[in-house]
């Protein structure tokens, strides 16, 4: 299957389980690999044929800056959840989020969840 990726999208967002999180926010990392047959996008130089990146990132940004999760994990699921349900043409999604800065003391690059899902 052919893959159309977005790579490195930085959001502001609100999610955590500690309520500083959810009152201070943190940058958030979001990756997505969405799985969908390209070849008439690409033979015919069609947009109609292909998801319309612009606005797969507005959906994404939605999510992120305005729901609020407890879980990344979570966050990552809304994610897939509607890439699938508003594009009919993606036969699975790849959504990995990283939380660069866990308020944890442990020092590390972050945490990051990475779900695959595919239509029923």
């Amino acid at each position: 299957m052919d893959k159309l990726m977005m790579n490195g999208m930085q959001f502001y967002g609100f999610h955590g389980v500690f309520p500083e999180e959810n009152k201070l926010g943190q940058r958030y990392q979001v990756d997505v690999e969405l799985h969908l047959p390209l070849r008439e996008a690409g033979t015919r130089d069609n947009m109609e044929a292909t998801v319309n990146y612009a606005e797969a990132y507005e959906l994404i940004k939605a999510i992120v800056e305005q729901k609020a999760f407890k879980l990344i994990e979570a966050l990552a699921e809304c994610i897939a959840s509607e890439l699938l349900r508003t594009y009919t043409s993606i036969n699975e999604v790849t959504v990995r989020v990283l939380k660069p800065h866990p308020p944890v003391a442990i020092f590390f690059d972050g945490v990051q969840v990475e779900i695959h899902r595919k239509r029923a």
